[in-house]
């Protein structure tokens, strides 16, 4: 598997708490180099508070291995040639290292936030893939722009806003997913699919690989060709004291999924969508200290991964080795016993082979 990180390290699931040091734009660059020099294989960027093609040209251009990718970008409120722009030029900046990782926000945002009318995700998500790969054709092999489709036509290159050929120019897209429509779409258009933290194992194995094959078939793809990456929900710690109170905050996001409509699928798929709909009405009474007692044991082992640092290789390797080829794994590193503890988890989930 190839390990990734979002920065500042430590930072794992990014509601799961913040970290004990914000991220900050101008330390972006050390921290990229940082994990670089610790053996990660790809820094990512989730698009919260700061622009994520800023943050990722400082990193690129503080790097010369190391991947970067947005986990993810909000596809809609851009334009198809605005994004389409943004990962040409951080392609070209990092020397063919950049993975654009996009998704495509809910109703309420997409209409509330970004002002923009809602339409069916799966099919635009479609259009919006298609679309910049046209601008690209484009700028890298001199063909006439002219895509067509439900949401976007596109005719129109000009020489003064057309950047020309590079030398990477097959950007691999991934898109975020958790129902079967844009899980279909993933397979059948995308080059990889972004994982929701509460994708349970048996949720990978009955929802996600099912519908990554049923979209590939659509377009005649090997469904190995589609990368599966997982931000799992982790609690770790150096010792079992410490991982009790790491169990406390973890039972708590937890809890903050249960309640939320979106993600209700896992819960479901495994029994619990009473629990999930009960968990709703308390988040909507705003009763946020009564969610975590809705969380029983069996619900945190089978949705998190907690285990101390020693173990929680291991762990991961057993739950996600051979369902995903990325993923998500973090630890601050303020000492040199810190970086090589988190050395040693990378170089464990690093050396696991799917076909195992």
């Amino acid at each position: 598997m190839r390990v990734e990180t979002l920065l500042p390290l430590g930072k794992l699931d990014p509601g799961l708490r913040e970290p004990d040091t914000p991220l900050f734009i101008g330390d972006f660059a050390d921290g990229a180099a940082e994990a670089e020099s610790l053996g990660f294989d790809a820094v990512l960027v989730e698009e919260t508070k700061d622009d994520p093609y800023q943050l990722l040209a400082l990193g690129a251009a503080a790097t010369s291995s190391i991947g970067i990718g947005t986990s993810v970008a909000m596809a809609f409120p851009r334009s198809p040639t605005i994004t389409a722009m943004s990962a040409w030029s951080l392609q070209k900046l990092s020397g063919g290292r950049f993975i654009l990782g996009l998704g495509s926000q809910v109703r309420g945002h997409v209409r509330r936030r970004f002002g923009m009318d809602w339409h069916a995700p799966a099919p635009w998500m479609r259009d919006y893939i298609n679309a910049m790969r046209a601008v690209w054709d484009c700028w890298q092999n001199g063909t006439d722009l002219n895509f067509e489709s439900e949401h976007y036509n596109l005719n129109l290159m000009v020489p003064l806003f057309d950047p020309g050929p590079i030398d990477h120019p097959q950007i691999p897209i991934h898109v975020a997913a958790i129902g079967p429509n844009m899980m279909a779409m993933a397979g059948e258009a995308a080059d990889g699919v972004r994982l929701h933290p509460v994708c349970t194992p048996r949720f990978i194995d009955e929802e996600v690989h099912p519908h990554l094959a049923r979209g590939a078939a659509r377009s005649n793809r090997d469904v190995r060709d589609v990368e599966v990456c997982m931000k799992p929900l982790v609690g770790t710690a150096p010792d079992a004291e410490s991982l009790e109170r790491v169990a406390h905050t973890v039972r708590a996001r937890v809890g903050f999924y249960l309640s939320t409509p979106s993600y209700r699928r896992t819960f479901a798929l495994h029994g619990w969508e009473d629990i999930a709909e009960q968990a709703s009405h308390v988040s909507k009474a705003q009763k946020w200290e009564e969610l975590p007692k809705l969380v029983h044991d069996e619900m945190l082992h089978t949705v998190t991964t907690l285990g101390t640092h020693d173990e929680i290789g291991a762990m991961l390797n057993e739950r996600y080795g051979n369902r995903v080829d990325r993923i998500e794994f973090s630890l601050p590193v303020a000492n040199q016993d810190d970086a090589e503890v988190i050395t040693g988890v990378i170089t464990d989930l690093q050396s696991q082979d799917r076909s195992e």
